[in-house]
């Protein structure tokens, strides 16, 4: 049995603040849009991610890949859980999902150490569901 402290305590709060940080930034977003997925989910999925990769690559240095698999399944699993199919079949919550599973690859980039990446990525996330729809613009025009 290790003692309570390992050293690594620093590195993963700094961490973990990111995560709180970039996950706010997404989830503000979704939140905005009225989305299931806000603040909170975006936090928690993205600080999940962090540490499972924290831990895998502390755990073993030379494979930490096996962890970082699953993590894209296992969130794949999480957000496919979250899209709809209505009576009328519209699928609901598609992006969100998606942005679920994006907030899962910020996570694992911060738990590996990529900082600039993270924070790129989730500008990203917040940049590209504020892109205008090509079906709503056309159909603004023909209505014109």
């Amino acid at each position: 049995m290790t003692g309570f402290l390992t050293g690594l305590e620093g590195a993963f709060v700094f961490k973990l603040g990111l995560c709180l940080l970039l996950g706010t930034l997404i989830g503000v977003e979704r939140e905005l849009r009225n989305k299931p997925a806000g603040i909170s989910t975006h936090c928690f999925v993205m600080a999940g991610a962090c540490l499972f990769t924290f831990i895998s690559t502390a755990a073993d240095p030379n494979s930490p890949a096996r962890i970082a698999a699953q993590i894209v399944s296992g969130v794949g699993f999480l957000g496919a859980g979250m899209i709809l199919k209505s009576d009328n079949n519209t699928v609901r919550n598609l992006t969100t999902a998606a942005a679920i599973w994006f907030a899962a690859a910020v996570g694992m980039a911060i738990g590996i150490g990529w900082y600039a990446i993270a924070a790129i990525a989730s500008v990203y996330a917040v940049i590209v569901p504020r892109i205008p729809h090509v079906k709503r613009w056309t159909q603004s025009q023909h209505d014109e």
